[in-house]
């Protein structure tokens, strides 16, 4: 039996909690960290490079939608992602170098609880709502 995808019911989860919920638990994350002592570098590279890789994905997600045929959306997609990996390592490597261990670790905690709490939603909230394109 086929279901339409547009009549197919929303996850409760998916329903309840909002598929950005990492972004502002980041802001409020690194507020709250430089007002309990920690490195205040580390936690603005931190949150930074998060938000800066949150709008990279919804810029890529709305250009892969452009492209015509399934296999260019895949192949911009696959980049993109690995391009966010390696510009979350990078801001870890840069705090680390400029500010030292401290706000290198603080960095590499902010990006692991993001993308924890990111990877949590995603797993609970139920399949992806249907995409455009081909």
């Amino acid at each position: 039996m086929a279901v339409d995808a547009a009549e197919r019911p929303m996850s409760p989860l998916r329903a309840l909690v909002p598929g950005a919920l990492d972004v502002p638990l980041v802001v409020v994350a690194a507020i709250v960290a430089i007002a309990v002592g920690a490195p205040v570098l580390g936690s603005v590279i931190g949150a930074g490079i998060w938000l800066l890789n949150r709008v990279v994905a919804v810029v890529d997600r709305r250009w892969a939608d452009t492209l015509r045929t399934r296999r260019q959306q895949v192949t911009v997609t696959l980049f993109e992602r690995f391009g966010r990996i390696w510009l979350l390592a990078i801001g870890i490597i840069v705090s680390g170098l400029v500010g030292g261990r401290k706000d290198g670790l603080t960095t590499a905690l902010f990006v692991f609880g993001a993308y924890s709490v990111a990877f949590v939603i995603d797993l609970f909230s139920g399949p992806p709502e249907p995409r455009g394109g081909s």
